[in-house]
């Protein structure tokens, strides 16, 4: 069972760096408040026994009332947590914008990262603790927080996934899962298929093993700000050919439109931990081509996970032809490269034609989506004008 607590403090109470605990309330005191917006703060629990943090805006500066605003789920992607939607100033924020033009916004923060470290039995110093992959995010994480707005609100909300939150979203879509519960969701930076990623720091580490390499040592969990995070990078940038002066465009490409000012506190409040076997993970769908569940390592391990000696596949092409999907991508992008899109949309080809929106934003890299100054203007308001078109 989900079980919800509402937090209302003061924007005096708390801030924005916050520990391993729970107390989610820093984005609301820190970032949500301050601004003039309501802000409330959830808990969800898994099935597989994580508690969640999500964080609401129920409604914009102007007020109004809350009892029939359209909810909108945010997910987040790799690396990072819920705040990556708070970043600029309302005007360029997703989360904000969202909230003026009259939508319930609930932002979600996956397990491990700051604001959701906790679980019904498990430390995070415990290996178990983080023993998952991307695979768990869309089997157990997903149908939680979607299901408990689904709960809360009494309506089929829209999804917004940028990054890993769409192969989330696109994997839990084609086993059937949520497709009940969402209007339509839009996949900023989608992720799926990872062959022709560019990205120097991406490739390297998966070709050369590196989250293996961390898993062979013992490292469950992968916090980019830490001892494992500097000893990773280090491996990685010692391979010939990658240039990690510039770690952030190395890493997703080179964005057009960010502020120094938004870069700066992406860096300093963004970079969250994940799993190790996340990790692992992307560099088997970079690897093979295709994408499947974790394999993990040998015939026995995944006969015992799977029933078969490797890990069953997602089939795209599975997700339901009339779920509305907005698919916005950058010319740009070195992790979610314009060919790797161009494979996800062969798979959509069945899709109902007035069902799938394809936006290629050519001088946008992979972060210009959430953080750009010009999101707004470029994408957002497509993609409010698409849920309108879908609610």
């Amino acid at each position: 069972m989900e079980r919800a607590k509402v937090m209302t403090r003061s924007a005096t109470e708390s801030h924005l760096e916050g520990g391993g605990g729970g107390g989610g309330d820093g984005v609301c005191t820190a970032v949500v408040s301050p601004q003039g917006y309501e802000c409330r703060e959830y808990e969800v629990k898994t099935q597989d026994g994580y508690i969640l943090t999500m964080h609401r805006i129920p409604q914009g500066r102007g007020g109004g009332s809350a009892g029939k605003r359209q909810p909108v789920l945010l997910q987040h992607g790799v690396l990072s947590d819920g705040t990556t939607w708070l970043l600029n100033p309302p005007q360029q924020s997703l989360a904000f914008v969202l909230a003026d033009k009259g939508f319930d916004v609930w932002i979600t923060h996956g397990r491990g990262t700051r604001w959701s470290r906790r679980h019904e039995s498990l430390n995070t110093s415990d290996t178990a603790y983080w023993a998952w992959s991307w695979d768990e995010l869309a089997s157990y994480d997903l149908p939680a927080t979607v299901g408990f707005v689904f709960q809360q609100t009494g309506q089929k909300l829209h999804y917004v996934g940028h990054s890993m939150g769409s192969l989330t979203a696109l994997s839990a879509f084609s086993e059937g899962k949520l497709v009940d519960k969402i209007k339509s969701a839009a996949l900023l930076s989608p992720v799926a298929y990872l062959t022709s990623m560019t990205t120097p720091i991406g490739r390297a580490a998966a070709t050369a093993f590196a989250g293996e390499m961390l898993g062979a040592l013992g490292v469950a969990e992968f916090d980019p700000k830490g001892a494992v995070g500097t000893m990773f990078l280090e491996l990685v940038c010692a391979i010939p050919g990658v240039k990690c002066y510039d770690l952030m465009a190395s890493l997703t490409g080179p964005n057009c439109c960010l502020n120094d000012s938004t870069v700066d506190m992406f860096l300093k409040y963004e970079l969250q931990p994940t799993s190790v076997r996340t990790l692992v993970h992307f560099s088997q769908t970079f690897r093979r081509g295709v994408i499947t569940k974790y394999d993990y390592g040998s015939s026995t391990a995944n006969m015992a996970a799977y029933g078969q000696s490797s890990p069953p596949e997602y089939h795209m092409s599975n997700i339901p032809h009339h779920l509305p999907l907005m698919l916005c991508y950058g010319g740009g992008d070195m992790l979610s490269d314009v060919k790797d899109v161009q494979l996800l949309l062969n798979d959509l080809s069945n899709h109902d034609a007035d069902k799938l929106v394809a936006q290629l934003v050519n001088e946008y890299a992979h972060l210009d989506f959430v953080m750009g100054v010009n999101a707004e203007q470029v994408v957002y308001d497509g993609l409010i004008a698409f849920f309108d078109k879908h609610s």
